[in-house]
């Protein structure tokens, strides 16, 4: 009876093989992991996860026309079935950042208004970007502004604007795009001013009517007053 030699790996084959294996079983282990407990925000900041330490959650979005998405239950093994359906949701963790989905069940959009979702990516906000640190960075700003203190409340105002670009809902976002271009006036900066309205200035172009024509009717309400701040600092900055 004769044996078959055999060789043992080159080493730089066996670390590639085990690195390998341990990137597949690291993000096997992403797909079905339960995030870690903490509070995440949607999208644009159009809603929020929230996570406890025994893996229950519940999730709200808003989508067009203040339609909305509510739904909750207990995570296991990264997935969720919602109440006694057939609806399965499931929870990918890369980082950060939570990916849900589902399985597709027709009784997943129970949860939900016409216009609304709540399948895709979920971000934990920086320390200084939580609902609680924006509010408080905004109510610091305001105080500054009052007391003319400009080049302090611009550097309150400009690093949430920078910093927090990917979990601010878009209203809040235009409120202080708009707070921090009229500081940048005051400040005699009116390049800066116009750069930090751009984003808003094809909207604050248009009509009212304009406006109530390109937007379901409950985000043209609440939008309205920003386009029209907007117009008027423009204005300002233009000279």
């Amino acid at each position: 009876m004769s044996f078959k030699r055999i060789l043992p790996l080159a080493p730089s084959f066996a670390l590639a093989l085990a690195l390998s294996l341990a990137l597949g079983a690291g993000i096997a282990a992403a797909q079905s992991a339960t995030p870690p407990a903490g509070d995440y925000i949607y999208e644009r900041g159009s809603g929020q996860l929230r996570v406890k330490a025994d893996g229950h959650f519940d999730i709200t979005t808003i989508g067009a026309n203040a339609h909305t998405c509510a739904l909750d239950g207990a995570i296991v093994r990264g997935k969720a079935r919602i109440d006694d359906t057939t609806c399965v949701v499931n929870f990918s963790v890369d980082a950060d950042k939570v990916k849900v989905t589902t399985n597709g069940a027709d009784q997943c959009r129970d949860s939900c208004g016409a216009r609304a979702m709540f399948e895709g990516t979920y971000t934990r906000p920086a320390p200084g970007c939580t609902d609680k640190a924006v509010a408080g960075a905004r109510k610091t700003f305001k105080r500054q502004y009052d007391a003319k203190n400009y080049a302090a409340a611009r550097t309150t105002l400009a690093p949430v604007l920078s910093d927090c670009d990917a979990t601010l809902d878009w209203i809040t976002q235009g409120w202080i795009r708009n707070d921090l271009a009229l500081t940048q006036y005051k400040l005699d900066d009116r390049a800066a001013c116009l750069k930090t309205l751009q984003p808003l200035a094809e909207d604050a172009a248009l009509s009212d009517d304009g406006v109530k024509e390109n937007y379901p009717p409950a985000d043209a309400e609440i939008f309205l007053p920003v386009v029209r701040a907007t117009r008027t600092n423009l204005k300002l900055c233009r000279g």
